[in-house]
């Protein structure tokens, strides 16, 4: 997966959008004001930080050396991926599943209004 091939699906999401809150080379990408991914889009390897339910962080790190404790980062709750190593399928199951971790923790009429057209 390129790095534009990530920001596209990060922002494919219902209400994605990309900040720089940090610094203009890392993107941040959030869902109604919440982070879900972070990434230095420009960065060798690419990397990107993702929300993990705790027990299948432990999980994937033990199954994939790619996947290491989230840096700068809650490390029980937050993974670093590093994209090249991986299937492209299974980055997009990662960011699938840190967003939807993220829309889940959100407050019920915040969600209602995700799923609004």
């Amino acid at each position: 997966m390129t790095p534009q091939e990530l920001r596209a699906f990060c922002l494919g999401f219902n209400a994605a959008v990309e900040e720089f809150p940090f610094t203009p080379e890392t993107s941040v990408f959030k869902v109604l004001g919440k982070m879900f991914a972070l990434s230095a889009l420009d960065a060798e390897p690419l990397t990107v930080n993702l929300k993990c339910e705790p027990e299948l962080a432990v999980r994937l790190r033990a199954e994939h050396p790619a996947i290491r404790p989230g840096w700068h980062m809650n490390k029980r709750h937050w993974n670093t991926v590093t994209v090249s190593e991986l299937p492209d399928e299974l980055v997009r199951e990662l960011v699938e599943d840190s967003y939807d971790l993220v829309v889940a923790g959100l407050p019920r009429a915040e969600r209602l209004r995700l799923d609004r057209p």
